[in-house]
C-alpha cells in the first residue's frame, strides 16, 4: 500500500553533527508511510543494529514519528511550517522516537529541493483525514496472515471479560453489561463492559454512562479496583442537584455488604493536569534531542538543574506514589477504591494500570502485560489518536499520557528486574510501536470509532472489512533473533523470596540518571564530598535541588507506614511489589532517551555487558543440559531462546541492542570559568579520590 510521493537525489546525510561534516550521499524520499534516506553505499552489516525492524529502517522515519522540522539557513536555525518563500540548504528532522536526521541540500537540484522540504512538511505537519492514514492502505492491500497464537486477551468479546471476571473472583459482585451493543448507550464505552451486580441497565442508560462505578480488577481480598466518568463541572442547580442524588444512590448501594467500603479518589485534584504532563515532557524530551556534540557538552555542566526543571521525574514520582495510596486502600484497608475523572480515560487508565502491575503477578508476564494494556487502555477508550495527536488536528488534546505509564512502569522494571517477564527493550520498543501506522492498536480513540471505520471498500477489486494488525504479533515487526531481547532470561518463574536479591545491581552512567541528594541520611564515609564541596555542589547545581526534594507534601504517615514496612521485607517477586520512590530512586530511563546519543555510550559497559556474560552462562548450561540429555538418550526441550550475543563483547556498548559501538567521542576543554571555583579548593584533585554515588 506504499506510494511514493517525491525524492530527491544527491542529498548529503549527516553522521553526525560534530562539525567534521561526515556523512553519506543518496536520496531522500517521502511516501504515504515514511521519509527515507536510501544509501548510496550498501551499509556494511558490520554496524547494523541487532534488534534489526522488518518495517522501518534505521534511516526510516514513519510520518507519525516526525516531531518537528527545522531548516538551517546561514548557519540560522528556523522551525519549518506551511508554505515557504525561500528554501533551506539543511533540514533537521526531530523524531518522536529522538532520533535527529541532518540532511544537507546544497547539492541537490532546486527544484528538487523544493518538492522534497514542502512534500514532508506537508505530508508529516498538516491537519489530515483518519481514513488517509497509512493504516487504511496498509490494510487494504496486505495479506491477513496474522499470527493467530498470540496469547494476548483482547477483551473485545462478552467471554474475554467473563473469564477476567473469574480469573481475579470478582464474578460474585461483579457482571458484564451488554446494554452498549451496538453504541446504544455512548460511543465512548466499549461494547462490553463490567459493573457492580446492583447496577440496573436503567441506571446506566439515564446519563449515558457517566456516574458509573466500572469495574477494572479485584484483589485477591475482595476489594476492588473501579473507575467512573465524572459529570461536567458547569452545571445548573437543578440538573447538579439530580446529578448529586443519582450519585449519592449510587454510592449507597456499592458501599452496603457484599461490597467493601468505598473511598472514592478525584483524579483531576490529586495528580498533575495534563497540559502540566505534556509541558513537563516537551522541556524534558528536548534534553535528549541533540543534533550535535557541542551542545551536548553545552548542556552536560548544567545537567542537574535541566533535568530537574522539566518536573517529568517529579510527575512520574507522584504518579506512583498515589498509585502506592491506591495499593494501601486496596491490600491493607481491604477498601473498593473508586478512581474518578472526567472521561476515566486518561489517568485513570495510568493509575489502574500500575496497581494491577504492582498487585497482580499476570500483568508482569509479557501476555499479561498486553492484556492489561487492551483491557483498559485500547477497549478502555484512551483516546491515543488525540494524545498522540496523530492526525495534527489539534495540538490541545496532545499529552503523552501512555508514555508516562511506560516509564512508570520502567521504573518498577529496573528496580526489580527478576519480577517481570519481559525486558525494558520491550518497553522502548513497545513506544516506538506508537508512530507505526501499520497497527489499530494506538491509532484510534475508542473501540466505536475502530469499529465504525472497519467497513469499507478494501480494493477495487474486493470489498469488506478492513483486517488491521495488532501491535502484539511482534513477528510482523521482528524476526525470531531480535524478538529474543524482549524476553527477560532471568525472570524468577516460581516465587523465591530472598534477602540478596532484594538489592538489585545499579548501573553506573556517565551521566548520573536521576536527580542527586535525597532526605535520607548522608553516607558517614570520609571522602571525595565532604564539607568542603558545599560550597561546589552550589555552584555546579544551583540551589534548585532542595526545592526538589521537598517539592511535594510529605506522604501522610499511614501511607508512610505501609510504604516502609513493605521496604524492610524481603521481596516476593510473585507478590505485592512496591517501587522506590524517595529522591534519585525515580530516574531517567537511559535505554529510551539516551539511545541515539554516542557521548553518553559506555564502551563495553552499561546493563548489556552484564546481560552478555548471564547469557554466555545461559548458553553454555543449556549446551551442557544437551549432552545430559544425549547422554540419557532423553527428548531434547530447547527452551531458552538465547539472545544473539556479539562474541566480541568489546565492541558492545550501552547504546546496544539498538546501535553498535559508535566513534569515541572527544569531550571539549571545559571552559575555565565553569570550574574555576574548584581551583580555590585545596587541590582536590591532588587528594587520594574516594569514588562516590552521588
Amino acid at each position: 500500500g506504499e506510494l511514493l510521493l517525491c525524492e530527491a537525489s544527491t542529498v548529503y546525510k549527516y553522521i553526525h553533527e560534530d562539525g567534521s561534516n561526515r556523512g553519506t550521499c543518496g536520496k531522500l524520499v517521502c511516501t504515504n508511510f515514511k521519509i527515507a534516506f536510501l544509501d548510496d553505499d550498501s551499509a556494511s552489516d558490520d554496524n547494523e543494529p541487532q534488534l534489526k525492524n522488518k518495517i522501518i529502517g534505521e534511516n526510516d522515519i514513519t510520518l507519525q514519528c516526525v516531531d518537528q522540522i527545522y531548516g538551517v539557513y546561514d548557519e540560522k536555525k528556523k522551525l519549518l511550517t506551511g508554505q515557504l518563500r525561500k528554501y533551506p540548504e539543511k533540514l533537521i528532522i526531530y523524531c518522536k522516537d529522538l532520533r535527529v536526521f541532518n540532511f544537507c541540500l546544497r547539492f541537490t537540484k532546486e527544484e528538487e529541493v523544493k518538492r522534497i522540504v514542502s512534500g514532508i512538511i506537508h505530508h508529516s505537519q498538516t491537519p489530515k483525514l483518519l481514513k488517509r492514514l497509512f493504516l487504511f492502505s496498509y490494510a487494504s492491500a496486505a495479506p491477513n496472515n496474522t499470527d493467530e497464537r498470540n496469547q494476548t486477551v483482547m477483551f473485545d468479546t462478552l467471554e474475554d471479560w467473563r473469564n477476567e471476571l473469574e480469573r481475579t473472583k470478582g464474578n460474585v459482585q461483579y457482571k458484564v453489561v451488554t446494554t452498549n451493543e451496538g453504541y446504544r448507550i455512548s460511543e465512548k464505552l466499549p461494547l462490553y463492559f463490567v459493573v457492580p451486580i446492583c447496577v440496573s441497565e436503567e441506571t446506566i442508560l439515564k446519563y449515558e454512562g457517566r456516574g458509573i462505578p466500572i469495574w477494572c480488577w479485584s484483589c485477591h481480598n475482595g476489594a476492588a479496583l473501579l473507575k467512573m466518568s465524572a459529570f461536567p463541572k458547569e452545571q445548573d442547580d437543578s440538573t447538579a442537584q439530580m446529578q448529586k442524588a443519582f450519585l449519592d444512590g449510587i454510592y449507597k448501594t456499592i458501599s452496603k455488604p457484599p461490597y467493601e467500603l468505598l473511598k472514592t479518589d478525584d483524579l483531576s485534584s490529586s495528580l498533575p493536569s495534563l497540559q502540566d504532563i505534556q509541558t513537563a515532557y516537551t522541556r524534558y524530551k528536548q534534553l535528549f534531542l541533540i543534533d550535535n556534540s557541542a551542545d551536548f557538552w553545552a548542556t552536560d555542566v548544567k545537567w542537574f538543574s535541566l533535568l530537574e526543571s522539566t518536573n517529568w521525574l517529579e510527575i512520574i514520582r507522584r504518579v506512583l506514589k498515589k498509585a502506592i495510596e491506591v495499593v494501601e486502600c486496596l491490600e491493607r484497608q481491604h477498601t473498593n477504591v473508586l478512581l474518578i475523572e472526567e472521561s476515566a480515560t486518561d489517568l485513570c487508565c495510568v493509575i489502574s494500570s500500575l496497581v494491577q502491575v504492582m498487585m497482580d503477578s499476570y500483568s508482569r508476564t509479557k501476555s499479561g502485560f498486553q492484556s492489561l494494556i487492551q483491557k483498559e487502555w485500547v477497549i478502555g477508550g484512551h483516546g491515543f489518536l488525540d494524545r498522540c495527536n496523530h492526525l495534527h488536528q489539534s495540538d490541545k488534546e496532545e499529552a503523552p499520557v501512555f508514555l508516562l505509564l511506560l516509564d512508570c512502569v520502567w521504573q518498577l522494571v529496573q528496580q526489580y528486574p527478576a519480577a517481570f517477564e519481559f525486558t525494558e527493550t520491550y518497553l522502548t520498543v513497545l513506544s516506538d510501536s506508537l508512530y507505526v501506522p501499520i497497527f489499530s492498536t494506538f491509532f484510534f480513540n475508542s473501540q466505536h470509532q475502530k469499529d465504525t471505520n472497519t467497513t469499507g471498500e478494501s480494493l477495487e477489486t474486493q470489498s469488506g472489512p478492513f483486517r488491521f494488525l495488532t501491535v502484539w504479533d511482534w513477528s510482523v515487526q521482528f524476526d525470531p533473533k531480535a524478538q529474543a531481547f524482549l524476553n527477560n532470561p532471568l525472570y524468577a518463574e516460581k516465587p523465591k523470596p530472598d534477602k540478596s536479591q532484594r538489592k538489585t545491581a545499579r548501573c553506573k552512567h556517565q551521566r548520573q540518571l536521576s536527580c542527586p541528594l535525597t532526605q535520607t541520611k548522608s553516607s558517614p564515609k570520609r571522602g571525595f564530598f565532604r564539607e568542603e564541596t558545599d560550597h561546589l555542589i552550589k555552584n555546579i547545581l544551583g540551589k534548585r535541588i532542595g526545592k526538589f526534594i521537598n517539592s511535594s507534601d510529605e506522604p501522610p504517615n499511614s501511607f508512610r507506614e505501609f510504604y516502609d514496612s513493605w521496604h524492610s521485607k524481603p521481596v516476593d517477586y510473585h507478590g505485592l511489589l512496591l517501587p522506590r520512590i524517595d529522591g534519585p530512586e525515580i530516574r531517567v530511563w537511559a535505554q529510551r532517551y539516551l539511545r541515539w546519543i554516542p557521548e553518553v555510550q559506555l564502551h563495553g559497559g552499561g546493563t548489556i555487558a552484564t546481560a552478555a556474560r548471564i547469557l554466555d552462562l545461559m548458553e553454555e548450561v543449556e549446551r551442557l543440559q544437551v549432552k545430559m540429555d544425549e547422554e540419557h538418550s532423553q527428548a531434547v526441550s530447547g527452551n531458552i531462546h538465547a539472545v544473539p550475543m556479539l562474541r566480541n563483547s568489546a565492541r558492545l556498548s550501552s547504546l546496544f541492542p539498538f546501535a553498535l559501538i559508535h566513534r569515541q567521542s572527544v569531550k571539549p576543554a571545559l571552559p575555565t570559568s565553569t570550574w574555576k571555583d574548584l581551583e580555590d579548593e585545596d587541590d582536590l584533585v591532588k587528594r587520594d579520590d574516594e569514588f562516590v554515588d552521588l
